[in-house]
Formats: C-alpha cells, sequence, structure tokens
C-alpha cells in the first residue's frame, strides 16, 4: 500500500510551466498512485497567476512573503497531512515519475530518500559540471556529508524526520525567513537539512534518477555558487556545536 504522501511544489512566477502542464502531470501521477494523498504548492509571493492556475490542480495552495525556496519548503511541510512528504520542483527536470524510486527507499527503511543524478548531468553547462564537482568536494571535505548529490530538488522524507530536522537547524531556521528579490534558491538548505539529519542519527538512501537540464532556468549561478560556498562554511563552523 502506497503512504499517504504530501507532494510540496515550491513556486515562483511558475505560470508558464503551469501553462505548459507540468503541474497537471504531477496531478495526474498522484491521482494514479496515491489517490489519497495530496498536492500543495506553496507560492512564495509570485507576482503572475501562479497562485490562480495552482488552484485548479492542487488540493491546497498557499502564498507566502517572497522569501525563497526554502521558506516555501519549510511551510509546506509544515502544513502538509502526509506521512511522507516529497517536494519537487515545477520544472520537473526529474520527472515525477521517479517518484517511486523514493517512495521505495522510505518503504525499505530509510527516513529521507534524495534524488541523484550522480556526475553525469545531461544538458547542464560545463560551468555547472564544474561548480557541480567543486561543490561536491567542498562539503564532503568540511561537512563531511559523502553524498553523490545533495542538491538534486526531488527529495521525499518522513514527516516527522522532518519536523525533527527542522527543530534543530540554525541558518535556515523556520523562523527567520527574510525578504528576497528575485529567484532565490537557498541551495544552502539542503545541506543544513542533510547535515542536521546525519548528525540526528537519521538514515539517508540515494535514489539514482532521470534528470535534464532546464533551460528555461532563471537562476543567476555564479551568484548562487558563491552563496552555496558561503552557507557551507557556515555549516562548517557549526557542525561541533550540540543540537
Amino acid at each position: 500500500m502506497a503512504p499517504h504522501l504530501s507532494i510540496v511544489i515550491p513556486s515562483f512566477n511558475e505560470e508558464a510551466a503551469i501553462m505548459n502542464g507540468n503541474l497537471s502531470r504531477v496531478a495526474q501521477w498522484l491521482h494514479e498512485n496515491c489517490p489519497d494523498s495530496e498536492l500543495i504548492v506553496v507560492d512564495d509571493g509570485s507576482v503572475d497567476k501562479t497562485p490562480e492556475l495552482a488552484s485548479h490542480l492542487a488540493n491546497r495552495v498557499i502564498t507566502i512573503p517572497h522569501s525563497g525556496k526554502a521558506a516555501a519548503i519549510i511551510a509546506g511541510i509544515k502544513i502538509a497531512g502526509g506521512e511522507v512528504v516529497l517536494f519537487t520542483d515545477m520544472d520537473l527536470d526529474t520527472p515525477i515519475s521517479e517518484a517511486g524510486k523514493l517512495l521505495e527507499a522510505i518503504s525499505q527503511g530509510a527516513d529521507i530518500a534524495i534524488g541523484s543524478r550522480g556526475h553525469t548531468r545531461q544538458g547542464a553547462t560545463i560551468h555547472r559540471r564544474i561548480l557541480s564537482i567543486g561543490h561536491s568536494l567542498l562539503r564532503s571535505l568540511l561537512l563531511n556529508l559523502k553524498l553523490s548529490d545533495s542538491q538534486c530538488g526531488f527529495k521525499a522524507f518522513k514527516r516527522d524526520a522532518a519536523l525533527r530536522i527542522l527543530e534543530k537547524m540554525r541558518i535556515y531556521r523556520a523562523d527567520s525567513n527574510k525578504p528576497c528579490s528575485g529567484y532565490c534558491v537557498n541551495s544552502g538548505f539542503d545541506l543544513e537539512f542533510l547535515h542536521v539529519a546525519q548528525r540526528l542519527g537519521f538514515k539517508i538512501s540515494e535514489a539514482p534518477v532521470v534528470w535534464k537540464f532546464s533551460q528555461g532556468r532563471r537562476v543567476r549561478i555564479f551568484k548562487e555558487a558563491f552563496r552555496g560556498i558561503y552557507d557551507i562554511v557556515r555549516i562548517a563552523t557549526m557542525k561541533r556545536k550540540p543540537l
């Protein structure tokens, strides 16, 4: 029997992706595979028709002040009713059909299951690949987080475990959301979440997933890379402090 599942999609100005059918694909998959579950869209202060369009397909749409992806995910976890929460990006670079791999890992005892793109990133630019390798080496060295891919925006976890982890996070605390401008990826959120999970003894499993780079991404890659490195250093300075 499939677990009671909540799929959470953080969204900022995703009108085009919704009109392209991405959200309907998720809704259809959920209807066919986990009919008693729910689809939640967290609108991160969009200025387009994202919340209006999402309301026709999602079970729930909530809007928060524009604070970035991390704040949207946290808000989604808090209101989720499922025993398992899965979050994915609206661009569906990883198809929702891959969700079964994460749910299987959870059913086999993992507290957290993360999609792994490995070192092959189909369609990604050389700059992204180099930055990805550097990021991987740095997080392994400073955080002892030996995962092949901590940043894939396709993860599932037991909700009870996620709530415990959020309580212990210090950099991306649930009560520390600050307004941001533009597209705020907050890549350090995934790192701190997984780092705290590891320290608390939760079982983390990686599942290889299909992934294809979306040419429509609007991320400022070098700014986000610098922020990611900065977050790794901040997390590393806190790792000796008790949780």
